[in-house]
């Protein structure tokens, strides 16, 4: 061992060195021609490799000679070789071409330091380094401005190269991740826009673009950037954006200030959601189009463009008055889905009180079935046709309650009876409790004869009562201050009625004529005459039909003229509120905290169900300060302290 040992520093000494630049040239020569694309015996560089291995004797540094001479012969090469053909090429084919010829080229370089480098002392990577400092930093300038054409053209194959390049510069990343936001706003915005007139009036339309944008984004960061999570938050901020812009529409909410009411704008995305999820979930020509599968399919993309919804609140409100709507009238297309999607909303994270509320609605629909029934058994005075069909429902006031108000009507005496039975029978099994009449929730059918035919129609109780004022009188003419003292219905209320009577957008033969002519409902007077009209019939396909049953309830049903003001008025109050309690629940769980952290755990605890904006945190602090809730640090004005 020792004479080997002898022998192999005489040879390291004498002719090693004086070979070992040739040895060096003629390697670096045989790797320069390989890269230009020339074949050769690569079992010649691997042995001249593993001699660089095995000349140095040294037991503590066996590749000190290897290191010294092989690897840095192979680094400068490298170097050298793609500072000249990198700007050739780059010249020659542009930017575009470039991306994927660097690509390439890095590849290939790790590839062949796995060949011909020793594998244990990691300076494969070095190499690795070298190339993507020559290739890539030099030139990121120019590779980076190929980013947004890319990205317009959509052209996934590119950017998965250019993804590759940047991921070995992360700052480079950062410029990527802008351009791609941007992008995906600004596309979406133009997309909205340029197709405004459809989407405003149709929330599947709306709904299916939104999801045909999102798609479209999620589509190209799988393929480009391989679902990279950086991508993706970049794809939610920038899909945010749009769903809560208010360029294409907007949600106006009163907002009460000292010089008068002012309106905030927000976007109007929440409203058309939970249309869409109403005409999904009731009896509509959608919903019945479609297969169980397919709405729960869909049910499922609103849920997923719900929780990019900034004004979450704002959907619950309106799914709510839906769901009233679907249930009172017994429109639901599937009870199953109904109660799946209440369940939906509590898992992405809908308020628990909110949730409650929709479940009790539920729970009361089924225990008023019950109820029915036990009504219909225990009163034997009950007779005729009005008797078998009544299907009254006990709803809980703080679960179904929109609002305090009720209106007024005189219900025509065929119902009128039956009102003291019920009381009657609901004190008998719940001692205490108060049965309060919602008619604007009510409805009914009633059956119209004339000479064309016999019709079923369904109406809300308000137009069965302006119907029934003709009942003694059933050709006779009658003016509109009488109508109003024969109902006993607000002005409001009555012009609309009526206007659902003589305007019913689906019949081409309207119930009730008016004279003189009417464009809206602010024309009728009251001397304007109303008279049933005996020429009323169900047209279809053009033809007269003698019997028939149709559907005026509409949109009338469940709103009154007070309450569609009321309800965007009550979003600001309900907000108002949840702010005010939400600080309070922080300051006492914190004892003292800053106004910064204040603010920031506030949007925490309220982004399910609105984002809160700095003027409303404001006020609602200064309010709780006036009331003693709440006081500032003596020592520092920007810190609060609970008062116990």
């Amino acid at each position: 061992m020792t004479t080997f040992k002898m022998l192999l520093d005489s040879w390291s000494q004498t002719i090693f060195n004086d070979i070992k630049q040739k040895l060096h040239d003629s390697a670096m020569d045989l790797l320069y021609r390989e890269r230009n694309g020339e074949a050769f015996d690569s079992q010649l560089f691997i042995d001249l490799k593993n001699s660089y291995v095995n000349l140095s004797t040294d037991p503590n540094n066996k590749l000190n000679i290897y290191r010294k001479h092989f690897e840095k012969a192979y680094m400068i090469s490298t170097e050298a070789f793609y500072k000249v053909k990198a700007p050739e090429y780059l010249e020659l084919h542009g930017a575009h071409d470039y991306i994927k010829y660097a690509c390439a080229k890095i590849r290939e370089e790790e590839v062949r330091a796995q060949k011909y480098l020793e594998s244990s002392t990691g300076f494969s990577h070095k190499i690795t380094d070298c190339c993507v400092t020559v290739l890539v930093s030099t030139f990121q300038h120019t590779i980076l401005a190929e980013c947004t054409n890319l990205i317009k053209k959509n052209d996934t194959e590119m950017l998965k190269h250019l993804f590759k390049l940047v991921e070995h510069l992360p700052d480079c990343n950062e410029i990527i991740l802008e351009e791609l936001e941007e992008h995906i706003t600004s596309e979406g915005l133009a997309y909205m826009v340029s197709s405004a007139n459809i989407i405003t009036q149709d929330s599947e339309k709306y709904v299916e673009q939104l999801l045909f944008l999102y798609r479209k984004s999620s589509n190209l960061i799988k393929t480009a950037f391989n679902d990279d999570p950086r991508y993706l938050t970049a794809r939610d901020k920038a899909y945010e954006q749009l769903v809560n812009d208010i360029t294409v529409f907007r949600l106006e909410l009163p907002v009460k200030q000292t010089s008068g009411v002012q309106y905030q704008p927000e976007s109007k995305c929440p409203e058309m959601l939970a249309n869409y999820c109403d005409m999904l979930l009731r009896k509509t020509s959608l919903s019945k189009r479609l297969t169980s599968d397919e709405i729960e399919a869909k049910l499922k993309d609103i849920l997923l463009i719900l929780k990019y919804i900034q004004n979450k609140d704002v959907f619950m409100k309106i799914h709510k008055a839906h769901l009233t709507r679907r249930l009172i009238l017994d429109i639901s297309a599937d009870s199953e889905k109904e109660e799946n999607m209440v369940n939906w909303l509590r898992e992405i994270g809908m308020p628990a009180d909110y949730i409650n509320k929709l479940a009790r609605m539920f729970q009361d629909i089924k225990v008023s079935e019950d109820l029915n029934q036990e009504f219909k058994e225990s009163c034997s005075n009950l007779k005729g046709k009005i008797a078998g069909s009544l299907n009254i429902k006990i709803l809980n006031a703080g679960a179904w309650s929109r609002g305090s108000e009720r209106v007024t009507v005189s219900l025509p005496v065929e119902l009128e009876d039956y009102i003291p039975e019920v009381e009657e029978f609901y004190r008998k099994k719940h001692t205490g409790r108060k049965l309060q009449w919602y008619h604007h929730m009510s409805n009914g059918t009633i059956t119209f004869n004339n000479e064309i035919g016999q019709f079923d129609i369904d109406v809300t109780t308000f137009q069965m009562a302006v119907l029934f004022s003709w009942n003694q009188r059933p050709k006779g003419h009658i003016t509109y201050e009488n109508l109003k003292l024969a109902t006993e219905l607000p002005d409001p209320d009555l012009r609309r009625t009526l206007w659902s009577l003589v305007a019913f957008p689906k019949l081409k033969k309207q119930v009730v004529m008016v004279s003189p002519d009417a464009s809206s409902p602010n024309d009728f007077s009251d001397s304007t005459t109303f008279w049933i009209n005996e020429q009323f019939s169900i047209v279809k396909n053009g033809k007269i039909q003698k019997r028939g049953k149709l559907s005026m309830i509409g949109r009338l049903q469940l709103s009154t003229e007070r309450s569609k003001e009321e309800d965007s008025e009550s979003i600001v109050q309900l907000r108002i509120f949840r702010i005010q309690e939400a600080i309070i629940k922080i300051l006492k769980m914190r004892k003292e905290i800053s106004n910064w952290n204040l603010q920031t755990e506030l949007v925490l605890m309220l982004k399910n169900m609105f984002i809160p904006n700095k003027k409303m945190i404001k006020e609602q602090i200064e309010w709780l300060i006036e009331q003693k809730y709440i006081k500032r640090n003596e020592d520092n004005i920007n810190t609060f302290v609970y008062i116990s």
